[in-house]
């Protein structure tokens, strides 16, 4: 496992550039370290160590995943939630706690919008027992990126969306001052307007939606 981190940091540390890494730090804010590469440049080095016939087993994954997401660099993040969404066939009950670590920790919106709707997202598919569980708790935790998550973890259900689900879910989130909570409840709304775009005006019509989350939501309707 450590080889499979040090040939990897190895590669990214040979075509890192500052700056780039400098103009990414400052885009996110300066939360975050980085190496500098774009995301096809980043993409491109990572492939051989996402090839199926090379992957570590999946007894292995979520030690390799929390040591790299105890690593600065945000590339170093960004492989380890697509190399976890390589593993989707083979998640276990257990894995959601994974999930819940990499939500709660080096938080910002970069990497909860793949960790929800890909890794959440496919784990409530497998696990229905288990999402009100999960789904409550992380709406009582008062964690904004926990109940980002409860928000968008549907955003690839398309027609399988439980809208009892989420009109719950939004009605509870309802007078947030988060900007990332209202954009995100526009955003559900906006991509389910895509497949019902009458419910979602419907929805509108009868709740009292921050003006983000309204003028997100109408987005594609005319």
């Amino acid at each position: 496992m450590s080889d499979f981190i040090q040939f990897l940091e190895a590669e990214f540390r040979s075509q890192a550039n500052p700056q780039v890494a400098a103009e990414q730090k400052a885009y996110l804010k300066g939360r975050f370290e980085f190496f500098g590469l774009k995301t096809p440049i980043r993409r491109d080095i990572q492939k051989p160590f996402l090839d199926k016939n090379y992957l570590p087993p999946k007894s292995e994954l979520e030690p390799l995943v929390r040591e790299l997401w105890a690593k600065p660099e945000r590339e170093f993040h960004y492989f380890a939630q697509e190399l976890t969404h390589k593993y989707t066939k083979q998640f276990e009950e257990s894995d959601i706690d994974l999930f819940e670590f990499m939500a709660m920790h080096w938080s910002w919106w970069d990497t909860l919008d793949f960790i929800a709707p890909k890794l959440m997202g496919d784990y409530f598919k497998k696990y229905p027992q288990k999402r009100n569980l999960y789904i409550d708790k992380w709406l009582d935790s008062g964690n904004m990126w926990l109940q980002r998550a409860c928000l968008i973890f549907q955003l690839k259900y398309k027609t399988e969306l439980d809208t009892e689900l989420l009109s719950r879910l939004i009605e509870r989130l309802l007078g947030s001052k988060e900007f990332f909570i209202n954009k995100a409840i526009g955003w559900m709304l906006r991509d389910y307007s895509r497949i019902n775009p009458q419910w979602v005006i419907r929805f509108v019509e009868m709740h009292e939606l921050s003006n983000l989350s309204r003028k997100e939501a109408l987005r594609l309707i005319s």
